[in-house]
Formats: C-alpha cells, sequence, structure tokens
C-alpha cells in the first residue's frame, strides 16, 4: 500500500538501543564471574578479528553509570542488555553470585532513575562452560532445568522494576553459528546435532516463559529471532520454490514454534526424509504450547535472494565475509533446497549485509499477518568503519540515512496495521562484534577501543546520537 498519510507512532512507543553482556561488559573474571563459553572460544587461535576477545570489551561493567547517564541525555525510553548468566551462577547453577546480582541490581535502578526501561535479555549466547563441560550446554535436555533455574532468579530479582524481557536472542544464529558452521561455540559441525539443540532451546524457552508467569505477571516476555525474509531471485517458480524453501528452514521452523508450538509441515517432512529430524519426547508439544510469547522480538539487519539450487553439484556452504572487505563472502546454499544469490536492486554494507529498508516492513508485515503478535524491534542497526576525526567529531551520515529508511519503513507497517511496541538500535555503544572485533562499529557512541595497543575507551557522541535525540524527542515525526 502508498499511504496518503501516514500514522503517527503509539504515544509510549519505546524508542531505545541495545547491548550484549559479553560485547560490552569486560570484568570477565572479576567479582566472582564464571567463565562462559565465549571466555574461552576466542583463545583458539584463528577465531576472531586479530584475536580481539571481551575481557575488557568497552569496560561497561565498571562504566555503567557514565554510560546511562549518556542514554539519559540521548533521551532513550529503552535499553535492552543482557544478563552474564556466569555473574548469577558461576558455575551454571549450584551457588549464587551476590556481586554479579548486586551489579545488575545497581543498573536497572539507574536505568529507572533516569526514565529508561530496561529490556532484560535471559541469554545472549555466553554459556556458562561448566555447564558444555558437564553435559554438552544445549546438546542435553538438562539445558531446560539449569536455564529455567537461572532464569527463576532473575524473575524473583529484578520482576517488581523490569516489565519487559527477551528470553534467547537470535536461537537461529547461535545453533547455526555454533553447530553447523563451528565459526562460535563450541565450533561443531553436526547437522543432526543441530536440529536437537534446536529442540531443547525450544523447549527450554518454552518452559522459561511458562514460568515467567508465576514470577511477573505483569511483565511481558518473547523471544528475539534474526528474521530475514526470503526473496526469489527471479520470477521463475522454481527460484519462488527455493525463497519457499528457505522461509519454511531458516524462518518459520523457529517463529512457529515459538508462536503456536508446532513445527511446520513442510520443513518437518524434508527433516524426516533426510534423517535430520530431532527426537521428541512425550510431552514436548504440550510444553511448547504453554510457552507462547507476548510479543515477537524482531532482529532485522537485511533480506536474503534465493534461486534454485541443484541437487546434484548444487553450492553448499560457505565461509564469511568477517574482514570487512567488501565482495569477500561467497554464495552458500544447500543442494536440492536453495542457493543464496546477489540482489541486484540492493546495495551492501563492507560486511556484504543487504541495505534493505523496504525489508523490515516486509519482516514486518509476515509476522503480523502469521503470528497476529506485537512487535518489539529488538535489533536493527549499521555495522561500518567509523573514523574519530579532529576535535572529537565521528561524521555517521551513512548510519543516520540508514536508521531513518528503517524507521521510515516502520512508519508504514504502523500505517499497514502492524502493532509494534519499540525500537532498539544496535548498538547504544560501540562494542566488541564477536568474530569481527572493535573494528566493525554500530553505536551511537564511539569508544576509544581497538585491536592493537592501550586506549583510554573514552565515550564520544557521534553525529548519530543528535540526530536520533530529535527523533526520540518528536515520537519519529522527525527525522
Amino acid at each position: 500500500m502508498i499511504h496518503r498519510e501516514l500514522k503517527p507512532f503509539p504515544k509510549d512507543f519505546l524508542w531505545g538501543a541495545a547491548s550484549a553482556a559479553y560485547q560490552v561488559e569486560g570484568a570477565w573474571d572479576e567479582e566472582g564471574k564464571g567463565v562462559s563459553n565465549w571466555d574461552k572460544f576466542v583463545r583458539i587461535p584463528g577465531k576472531t578479528f586479530k584475536g580481539t576477545n571481551g575481557d575488557v570489551a568497552v569496560d561497561h561493567y565498571h562504566r555503567y553509570k557514565e554510560d546511562v547517564q549518556l542514554m539519559a541525555e540521548l533521551g532513550m525510553k529503552a535499553y535492552r542488555f543482557s544478563v552474564a548468566w556466569t555473574r548469577i551462577f558461576p558455575n551454571g547453577k549450584g551457588e549464587l553470585n551476590q556481586k554479579g546480582l548486586e551489579f545488575y541490581d545497581n543498573l536497572i535502578n539507574e536505568l529507572k532513575e533516569n526514565n529508561i526501561e530496561p529490556v532484560l535479555t535471559l541469554y545472549h549466547w555466553d554459556l556458562p562452560q561448566a555447564l558444555q563441560d558437564e553435559y554438552g550446554g544445549w546438546e542435553s535436555r538438562q539445558i531446560i532445568e539449569d536455564f529455567t533455574n537461572y532464569s527463576i532468579e532473575l524473575f524473583k530479582r529484578f520482576g517488581d522494576r523490569v516489565k519487559y524481557w527477551v528470553s534467547l536472542n537470535e536461537q537461529n544464529i547461535f545453533t547455526m553459528l555454533g553447530y553447523r558452521m563451528a565459526a562460535h561455540p563450541p565450533g561443531v559441525k553436526d547437522e543432526k546435532l543441530f536440529y536437537q539443540v534446536n529442540h531443547h532451546a525450544n523447549l527450554a524457552n518454552a518452559n522459561v516463559i511458562k514460568e515467567f508467569r508465576k514470577y511477573v505477571p505483569n511483565g511481558k516476555i518473547g523471544p528475539s529471532f534474526a528474521y530475514s525474509p526470503s526473496y526469489p531471485l527471479t520470477s521463475n517458480p522454481r527460484d519462488i520454490i527455493a525463497a519457499e524453501n528457505a522461509e519454511e528452514l531458516n524462518s518459520h521452523w523457529w517463529m512457529d514454534i515459538y508462536a503456536w508450538g508446532r513445527y511446520p509441515k513442510v520443513a518437518w517432512s524434508y527433516l524426516e526424509n533426510n534423517g535430520l529430524a530431532p527426537t521428541v519426547e512425550e510431552g514436548d508439544f504440550e510444553l511448547l504450547k504453554e510457552g507462547k510469547p507476548d510479543f515477537m522480538g524482531l532482529n532485522y539487519y537485511q533480506t536474503t535472494t534465493f534461486e534454485e539450487n541443484p541437487l546434484e553439484g548444487g553450492v553448499g556452504a560457505a565461509e564469511m565475509n568477517t574482514s570487512g572487505k567488501k565482495g569477500t563472502s561467497k554464495d552458500t546454499g544447500i543442494p536440492g533446497v536453495y542457493k543464496t544469490a546477489e540482489n541486484p536492486n540492493l546495495q551492501r554494507t563492507d560486511w556484504d549485509w543487504n541495505i534493505d529498508p523496504h525489508g523490515l516492513r516486509i519482516a514486518l508485515r509476515r509476522i503480523t499477518d502469521r503470528y497476529n503478535l506485537p512487535i518489539l524491534i529488538s535489533e536493527n542497526g549499521l555495522g561500518a568503519f567509523d573514523k574519530l576525526e579532529e576535535g572529537d567529531v565521528v561524521n555517521d551520515d551513512y548510519r543516520i540515512d540508514f536508521i531513518r529508511a528503517h524507521v521510515m519503513s516502520i512508519q508504514e507497517a504502523i500505517s499497514d496495521g502492524v502493532e509494534m511496541m519499540g525500537y532498539c538500535v544496535w548498538s547504544f555503544t560501540d562494542l566488541l562484534s564477536w568474530l569481527n572485533g572493535f573494528q566493525k562499529r554500530y553505536g551511537f557512541v564511539y569508544v576509544n577501543q581497538h585491536e592493537e595497543g592501550e586506549h583510554d575507551l573514552r565515550r564520544i557522541k557521534k553525529k548519530s546520537f543528535y540526530w536520533y535525540k530529535e527523533v526520540i524527542q518528536s515520537n519519529g515525526n522527525k527525522l
């Protein structure tokens, strides 16, 4: 639809920004914190850009008050952050670490005092290494009990002040990169185990949402899904079927479970025929149906275009671009199912991510039409090589253009009838970009942190900081 007039953003719209514990906190072994899978994984040579790690990250653990004051200056309505499981239970279970609980108590209180809604993510990829060592972490059904007990401690401790909760962040990404591509911990390539791990994560997610109702009855909870809507490369029906295959296996496979507690039929049939379907036990689907979320969290960065991939001689998995050297990523696929293709209508970032603001509107409409749930955009942003100029200036007009176009798409989706809760830009400050180090910058606030040498971690407001402040003050009217 082309609207003559766009509907305004809701009066209580949560304009915010986001982060993740491992990427910002640092203090990796301080005040009783245990070792996470990422603390161990980054020490394997060649796994991350120039061997970067989150030991210090951007030192949010010691500088959270300064960071929250910057959020308040920006006028943020919400801040999405994750809790490091190993700060609460150093070994994943057993003895509680009071110092870890105190840190998040202080952070939440600081946010509330500055009229910023905390949006708390229970799990953003940093699994206690002790649980990986004991039983394989997500590879065992034991994770359901341990993740639930950890979550209940947070519900009891913070539920009086935190209304909005995210259960699992990007389950599709941490399982795919961890068990399909070996690019994230635990560094495994096992297709059947990948689907079994996902089944355990689905059960853990549902069980946590079920328990949430008892402890935070007035709160709202949902998972954050990294959704990349599928496009066919051409109008050739074979390309359209390839795009349908991708949508089913890469998106519906997760979101259908979140919303309805059941797996999509075509995807299940494909996995069963190929000996990849997960083992399901009695009572699993009953539990999955009890875990219906209050909203769908959407992490949106790009769309993906697909074409037919022949069964014989088709393209398989390919390496990702983690260097920022444009054009180094390769098309990837599953023979007989789909293959990615470059979309001639879209530009790409230096990391070969498609820039497609219209795709966000498509994502919002597809989620709305299929699941009829409100949507919280829990991540959307641009990773780029930012330059600190003389006089502490960062002219990131490209980021402003990127976010502006995506905010406009959100407003168009609202005008289409989509129910939106909020928009959390990734990210508030620059941070450690997992495999990409500190060179790939996302923040409104530049942090003087690099791969080499000593740096003072100064916070410097970028041009986008001042622009987003006006957007928030005008509730999206001034773009």
